[in-house]
């Protein structure tokens, strides 16, 4: 209980020195738990901090649900494949052009793969926060909901193929080619199908609970099943809630007041969640990247940037899109870690350079990358007041 109220004194304190000098309250979050953890003033040991991952699944299940909520098929009636064509042209930009710089300075062909695929991953809760914080709308929020959304799925789908060709490269035994390439797309249909499913199911009970705290207590029955359906399942939690919430915004006629309600109830749970997130955000990596981290940091930020302009372009997004949304793709974070993970036992030899630079990189997009959101927006004019 002392670790959670200083997570969210100091969430507060540090989002109110960050407004000072125009920054999002995310970022506020970030530094409070970078400060106060343990590799900095040591308020908050680790093991506290993992303690809290708890919260990380709450949260993670909140946003997953919230973002889904804005997948209404009027919507894509009107903006057709373009989110589709931009996420998958982003994540693939950001993997060729790693892999490019990697190859081009000399690394091993199986460990460039590898580490490239592990560009496509964007974390969207940083993003999410900052168009919650200065409520912003436009087409290139829109599309920015839509293409964090589907991030999740591509670069799942392009990390099995990715160490589906390492392993051939590796020779590793006992690999199956075609369950390697088969299982990334049995994992996000199956969380899309159990999501969907529940989406369809939460809608029924609402037409007893009428009062705005039954209707509190059922969200969260349902965020908190769909977490642990996707645990329980071992298949993401971002795209089965993503999936709860666009069928049931899709299914139910008042998904306006149920998305109230949920906005009433989340903050405390964002705040521990980027406070404890800042926490395990680990400075001493930093040094240890060298020049494949340095490769993969810059390396990255083109290829989206590139990749987002190039979908933009092929299917004649609005100017904004084109222009500011590849800079709001930046932050990465929980999604990329769980992928460094897995590359470990495929290459095995490169397992701790890769943990390194995906836990630095994550440390340098989630500080900054919010920024770069609020000001991209800024400048496409979704941002009214900062």
């Amino acid at each position: 209980m002392f670790y959670i109220a200083l997570i969210l004194f100091c969430g507060l304190a540090f989002g109110r020195l960050v407004k000072q000098i125009k920054l999002p309250n995310v970022t506020g979050y970030l530094l409070a738990g970078l400060v106060i953890g343990p590799y900095l003033l040591k308020l908050l040991p680790a093991g506290a901090v993992e303690g809290m991952s708890a919260v990380s699944d709450m949260a993670l299940g909140f946003i997953a649900f919230s973002v889904g909520g804005e997948f209404k098929m009027s919507y894509f009636k009107r903006v057709g494949f373009t989110p589709i064509v931009i996420a998958i042209a982003e994540a693939l930009g950001a993997v060729a052009v790693v892999f490019a710089g990697l190859a081009l300075t000399g690394h091993d062909l199986a460990f460039s793969i590898v580490l490239a695929s592990i560009a496509a991953a964007t974390a969207p809760a940083a993003t999410i926060m900052v168009i919650k914080q200065y409520k912003a709308k436009g087409p290139v929020t829109e599309t920015l909901l839509s293409v964090v959304a589907l991030d999740d799925a591509v670069a799942l789908i392009g990390f099995g193929f990715a160490v589906t060709t390492a392993k051939v490269i590796e020779h590793v035994a006992g690999t199956s080619v075609l369950m390697s390439i088969l299982d990334p797309f049995i994992e996000v249909g199956l969380a899309l199908l159990v999501g969907a499913a529940l989406g369809a199911v939460f809608a029924v009970p609402l037409r007893w609970f009428k009062k705005d705290s039954n209707r509190l207590c059922l969200i969260i029955a349902f965020v908190f099943m769909g977490s642990a359906l996707a645990e329980w399942m071992n298949v993401s939690s971002l795209l089965l809630c993503m999936a709860m919430g666009a069928v049931f915004v899709n299914l139910y006629r008042s998904s306006e007041n149920i998305m109230r309600i949920v906005d009433t109830v989340t903050p405390p749970i964002y705040m521990m969640f980027f406070v404890v997130s800042g926490a395990e955000l680990d400075v001493t990596v930093i040094p240890t990247i060298g020049l494949v981290g340095i490769v993969y940091v810059i390396c990255r930020v083109i290829g989206k940037m590139l990749g987002s302009t190039l979908g933009a372009v092929l299917m004649k997004a609005p100017g904004p899109v084109k222009k500011y949304l590849g800079p709001t793709l930046l932050p990465q974070a929980g999604v990329a870690i769980g992928l460094s993970l897995i590359a470990e036992s495929v290459v095995p030899q490169y397992a701790q350079v890769i943990r390194a630079v995906v836990l630095c990189a994550t440390f340098i997009y989630e500080i900054i990358g919010p920024a770069v959101t609020k000001i991209s927006l800024q400048k496409a004019g979704e941002i009214t007041a900062a």
